[in-house]
Parts: structure tokens; sequence; C-alpha cells
């Protein structure tokens, strides 16, 4: 079946509107935990549920509760937690299935879920579509007894297993002692355990997007504005600055001058370094659609490979586990250390970023540019959720596009999977080329959108 319930990464949309409101919420516990409790026998199932810090968990928590425990699932529930803690734990905790209350880095107005199956994994596509299909039909006839009802608690020391887990990631014999940190944690997920971490691990700490209140997740704050951040590092002289997202899946650092250094360049960093150490598997890295082709030829010059998957750090993830790869990630700053993580974990990749900044002993300027990007652009449009790319008159900016790019530059043109957009990214040695490919497309797209 062709999924709508579940986009590129679970569920997502505007709080309290579907399929964001507390009856979807609810189907999709009783949904999830009918489809989880098949794989076992007559024991306790058990499902783990974390949350950023928007407003509207606090309505989507107790709805997925009622749902799971109306299937007759026990629920243990771990507050605001960063994402990759909620797959940690699920490992942990030996629990059937983890669930994220979460919409990355979205306003704070969006909210979803993201579900891991118990090896700490996102979800396949063939899972979600079941669950997708139990969503719509009555299922009162398939709950718990009232015998057999679950029960839900909440769980103590959460952050500080989370915490230690991370801390532990960092190579043995290295500190973070007289580096001076800017943390930025959107106002997220990882308001406490990111700068906790770092303190502790030695670094002298500055902490922004610290003070969540519901409202200002992600809001000139995290990885998807770092203005702020370039700031602070610049006020307190500090040696790098940190963004993570909402719920700290991914990171993009600022080096000391402030200038941005994205996902694409910290995969290089990473993959160089493992592969000098002889850690890295497969022969190179995996990568999305989206990332640059200078990191793909930086990799080629190392003689590493690198494969694109769809974007989205599951099919990332997926490709990584299939063909035996332990580095991988997106562009966006979803860095997969599979050595360490089942899905994106933003505080790990920085961690193994200052890892190499200490073992070289050189500024993060330098240790972090690893090749220079071929001009990429990309423009989001803004559109009807039921608009085609099907249209003769988009069809033939796309093949004028990649007609003048040729051999030497790379088109893709997508449907956001979390938000009403499509994304036009062309890259090339010619800049003006690439923008006025771009901005051929955008046009063609705007006139049938109109």
């Amino acid at each position: 079946m062709t999924k709508k319930l579940f986009g590129t990464d679970g569920i997502r949309g505007q709080a309290n509107k579907e399929p964001i409101t507390p009856q979807t919420a609810l189907q999709v516990g009783i949904a999830a935990g009918l489809v989880f409790k098949r794989a076992g026998g007559q024991e306790r199932r058990r499902v783990v549920i974390g949350k950023d810090t928007r407003l509207s968990g606090y309505m989507i928590e107790p709805a997925l509760t009622a749902g799971f425990t109306a299937a007759g699932m026990d629920v243990f529930l771990l507050g605001p937690i960063p994402t990759p803690g909620v797959a940690m734990l699920t490992r942990s905790l030996r629990a059937d299935v983890g669930v994220m209350i979460s919409a990355s880095h979205n306003p704070f107005a969006d909210n979803g879920i993201k579900l891991f199956g118990p090896d700490g994994y996102k979800l396949s596509d063939a899972t979600e579509a079941e669950i997708e299909q139990l969503v719509g039909e009555d299922l009162t006839s398939r709950l718990a007894a009232s015998v057999d009802l679950g029960r839900a608690r909440r769980v103590d020391g959460v952050h500080d297993r989370y915490l230690e887990f991370a801390k532990r990631t960092l190579p043995r014999g290295i500190d973070l002692n007289g580096l001076r940190v800017v943390v930025d944690c959107a106002n997220g997920a990882g308001y406490r355990v990111a700068p906790d971490a770092l303190w502790e691990l030695g670094a002298e700490v500055v902490k922004l997007g610290c003070e969540p209140d519901g409202f200002n997740i992600n809001h000139e704050r995290g990885s998807t504005d770092v203005s702020a951040l370039q700031r602070k590092v610049h006020e307190v002289r500090a040696d790098i600055g940190i963004a993570l997202d909402g719920d700290a899946d991914r990171v993009i650092i600022v080096d000391e001058n402030g200038v941005i250094v994205d996902g694409d360049q910290l995969m290089a960093l990473v993959a160089a370094s493992w592969q000098d150490d002889a850690r890295l598997a497969g022969g190179g890295i995996v990568t999305t659609v989206m990332s640059n082709l200078g990191l793909e030829r930086y990799l080629a010059e190392r003689g590493l490979t690198m494969h694109r998957t769809k974007v989205g750090d599951r099919y990332v993830s997926e490709h990584m586990r299939t063909h035996g790869f332990n580095v991988g990630g997106e562009q966006s700053g979803h860095i997969i250390l599979s050595d360490y993580c089942t899905t994106g974990d933003g505080l790990v990749a920085a961690l193994q970023v200052l890892a190499v900044v200490r073992k070289l002993d050189r500024p993060v300027s330098e240790v972090c540019r690893r090749f220079e990007p071929v001009p990429q652009i990309l423009r989001n449009v803004r559109v009807a959720n039921g608009i085609s790319l099907d249209s003769k008159v988009v069809e033939s900016a796309i093949a004028a596009g990649e007609n003048r790019l040729g051999a030497g530059g790379r088109l893709v043109i997508r449907k956001s999977g979390t938000e009403p957009l499509i994304r036009v990214m062309a890259e090339g040695d010619d800049r003006k080329l690439v923008e006025a490919v771009v901005s051929d497309i955008v046009s063609a797209i705007n006139s049938v959108a109109a």
C-alpha cells in the first residue's frame, strides 16, 4: 500500500491537526502495540516513550500511552531526552518498541511520532505500512482483556544513562580540558545532557538554547539557525560552537571564526580519521543524494567510495547495515556512527570531532575543512500537498537543466517528507550556471502551483 500517514521520518504535522491529534496518537499506540505483541510469547511486552520539549508533547504522550496499554503493553516513560537516547534505551531496557515524540528541527507548533524496533533501528517501510493499515481499522475487538491491560510508569535516571553512554564514545586518553565550547541545544531535548557531558569531559561550557518553555524549541536557535551561536563564539572567543536540533539527532559545527561546518565536512573528517586508525568499515561512507559532489571527490582521492541513498537517515542506516559500513549521514547534520549508535546522534558526532581536534592539536577551522565544496544551490518551493512533478512544463525544465549541467553536475528535485515543500537542488563547478538552472526549475514549479 502507499503510505500516507508515515513520511520520511515517522509521522509529522501540526499539533492538534491530523495526523498529530490525540485520536490518531491513540490509534497509532494500539496499532503499534498489536504489531509488536505478535513477536513474542506470553511474557509482558514493553515500550519506551521519550519526547522533546514541545508543549504538545503533553498531549501526545498520554494518548500514545493509552493506546499501548490498551493493547496490553507496559509503558516506560522517559520524559524529555534526545532521539538517540530513546534508541539506546529501547535496547538497554529490552523493550519491544521505542517511541520518540518530536518534530525534530520543525517549529514548536509541529510535532511527530518516530518509532524504533527492539534493535534500536527505525522501522522499515513494510512495518510502517502494516501499522498504518491497522490505524485505519476498527481495533475494538482486538484490545487487551481487562486483566491484561498494560501498566505505565516513569523511569528515573535515564539522562544519566544516556550521558554516560555518550561520554564513553570519546576515545580513551582524550579529554576536553582547556577547550572553550559553546553548545546550542535549540531549547530542545538535549538541553540537559549535552552541556553536562561536555563539562564532565573537561570543557569550559557556554550554554545557549538550554531554557525550554514549550514554545521556543528551534526558535532562532539550534542547527537550523546558527546566527546566535556564531555571535556567541565570537563574543566568548570559543574554540568551537556545537548546534543541535530539537531532538538532538543532528549537529552542525561552527569553527572559532564563526564559519559553519556542515554534515558533509564532518563525515569527511570522521571517515579520514577512522581510515587512518584502520577503523573505517566498508571502504567508504553512505550519504544521501543531497551530499556535495566535493565530498565524493575528496573521498575518491583517499581511495574511498561514497554510496548515495534517498533522503532520510533511516535509508542511510539501512544501507550501512546491509553493506557493512560504519560511517554515514546527511549534509544536514545527521551523522550515524554505527560502532556506537543505531541512529543519528548529534552529541556523539560532536565528540568525535572534538577527539580529532585534540588529537591533531590544531584549530577547528583547519581540522574540519577537508574539501572545497562544489557550488550547490538548494531552494525550497512551498506548494500544496497534492502537487505533481509530472507536469510537462516541470519535466521540460528538469530535462533542460540536466542537459545544461552535463556530466560535471547533478540535479535533485524531490518532495519533502516532512513539510509541504518541493526541494530543488543543483550543483556543478559553474555557480552562475547552477543558479540559472535552479531558478528556471523553481519558476516552472511555481507556474504549475499557481
